[in-house]
């Protein structure tokens, strides 16, 4: 069971919480999962729904290795409702089941893609050792450009305060998605 309530309902919402909750809304459809946490806090709904409503809906990667650094943000933070909702999203945008396996369950990436492999290499550098290599900085900032480094960095980043969000409250992820191993 969740530690906070689900602040989902808007009807129920302060002026302020409104405001936020039509903004995520708006850019998402409705507002569930860690927006509904963040709400407790408009003003920072507000804001990380901005920034990640970029990252997911707007930013210059390929769908395929942007949904491929998220999993392996919640596989890093083991962070089921997370990867419930993206491992299914990777999934939908042509990433292979034995690349989400791989992550999954820790493997090593030598089996995977050059691309595939240093997305997953940069973030968990990143997550594991809080930096990444040279090795790894490099091989993004080749295929993505200055960017799109920054861009994944911050999609790594933004999806570990999600991670976080979700942890801390203990959201539980639907019935029937993905489950982490």
């Amino acid at each position: 069971m969740a530690r906070l309530p689900e602040l989902s309902d808007r009807e129920a919402l302060s002026a302020e919480a409104k405001i936020a909750y039509d903004s995520i809304a708006g850019s998402r459809g409705s507002v569930r999962g860690p927006f509904a946490m963040l709400l407790h806090s408009p003003e920072v709904a507000q804001r990380a729904a901005h920034l990640g409503a970029y990252l997911r809906f707007g930013s210059q990667l390929p769908d395929a290795e942007r949904e491929l650094a998220i999993i392996t943000t919640a596989r890093v933070f083991d962070c089921a409702y997370e990867w419930a909702a993206h491992a299914k999203i990777a999934k939908d945008v042509g990433v292979e089941d034995e690349v989400i396996d791989i992550v999954a369950n820790r493997k090593s990436i030598s089996g995977l893609s050059d691309d595939y492999a240093n997305v997953v290499r940069f973030a968990r550098e990143l997550l594991e050792d809080k930096r990444a290599s040279d090795e790894a900085f490099d091989a993004i900032k080749a295929r993505f450009g200055e960017s799109g480094v920054t861009e994944l960095t911050a999609t790594v980043g933004y999806y570990s305060m999600i991670a976080c969000v979700l942890n801390a409250t203990e959201i539980e992820p639907p019935a029937g998605s993905p489950v982490l191993p």
